[in-house]
């Protein structure tokens, strides 16, 4: 007879020389230098765990972050929001969580600190965590422990989704296919050509469209939202456009980029540039732009309703520029 094995129940072993001790307290306003300088350097972050990004929809999201230290030093930091009776680790990010340090934090200090977040909500009368987990590619060195932490604590796995990506590094990986490169050679001999821009006043209404008539949703940001990020990190969100011949934008695509990712958060074009292959000659620039650094390119996920939905023809069309799955995992835990 098999006998189940309780995960919450498996010990973890502590050298005697590491005793274990946190304190958790929560992020306030005047720690915002510290806790940037600490995501700057951490081995799981990118620029949208910055309060300057993190902070830009305060009015929408109560904050609920926090501030994890063992002794004088931080271990870590835990980036959340608070909905009701529901932490959200972060309501109004792709991602969020625990971010740790690239090293001093081991796997059986994530262990503890994942309790003892989970007990400090409880507490405070929370009564479920959702954790959006940072997939793999954006870190700096492997940051799965939070997710071992998880399972030990008994969390589920509410939600995946799948997003797409090319290895920008690996001159051996998977190009795009024959139909991509004849559609970008025909854009260029139409006189398409790629810049960097700055203008999102043009752009955001070929989004709205794209995605109205597409999707059936508007952008999660608005106008005056992307122009303010963009401000405050002009070296991480990029706006690339395809020009036609008469200088009119045709399409174009919203870059977030980090050390280890450069992400398309928003891709649009007009029905003139879907025609010409305005978005195809696009991608097939920028991967030529950012191929060889160490990271990758990611096209963004492909599913609607929580993950229920694949959207095969979307994601056939970033497998055809070569791209290749990644999963983006959300965990449910009782507290």
């Amino acid at each position: 007879m098999k006998t189940l094995i309780d995960p919450s129940a498996m010990p973890v072993t502590k050298p005697e020389s590491q005793e274990l001790t946190f304190q958790i307290r929560p992020y306030t306003g005047p720690d915002a230098a510290m806790w940037n300088d600490f995501v700057a350097k951490a081995r799981n972050s990118t620029f949208l765990f910055n309060r300057n990004y993190a902070d830009y929809h305060a009015d929408r999201f109560k904050d609920a972050s926090l501030i994890i230290t063992r002794g004088d030093k931080i271990a870590a930091l835990f980036i959340a929001s608070a909905n009701n009776d529901i932490i959200s680790a972060h309501g109004g990010l792709t991602y969020g969580g625990l971010i740790l340090p690239l090293s001093g934090t081991t796997a059986p200090d994530v262990v503890e600190i994942m309790e003892e977040i989970a007990d400090y909500y409880r507490k405070n009368g929370y009564r479920k965590l959702i954790y959006k987990h940072i997939p793999q590619i954006y870190c700096l060195a492997p940051a799965d422990d939070p997710v071992y932490a998880l399972f030990r604590m008994g969390a589920s796995i509410k939600e995946v989704n799948l997003s797409t990506s090319i290895n920008l590094s690996d001159t051996a990986a998977p190009g795009p296919n024959l139909n991509k490169r004849r559609c970008a050679r025909r854009a260029k001999c139409q006189g398409v050509i790629i810049e960097e821009s700055t203008d999102f006043d043009s752009f955001w209404p070929i989004l709205e469209a794209t995605l109205r008539e597409r999707h059936n949703v508007r952008p999660v940001h608005s106008l005056a939202e992307i122009k303010l990020l963009a401000s405050r990190f002009p070296d991480n969100l990029k706006l690339f456009t395809a020009l036609g011949p008469d200088g009119n934008i045709l399409g174009g695509t919203v870059l977030y980029i980090s050390p280890r990712v450069v992400h398309a958060q928003y891709i649009a074009s007009t029905p003139e540039g879907r025609q010409l292959g305005a978005v195809h000659l696009l991608f097939l620039e920028l991967r030529d732009r950012f191929g060889g650094r160490e990271g990758w390119l990611d096209f963004g996920i492909s599913n609607e309703d929580h993950g229920l939905i694949l959207n095969s023809g979307l994601i056939d069309q970033k497998w055809n520029y070569g791209g290749r799955p990644v999963a983006h995992y959300i965990f449910s835990l009782d507290l």
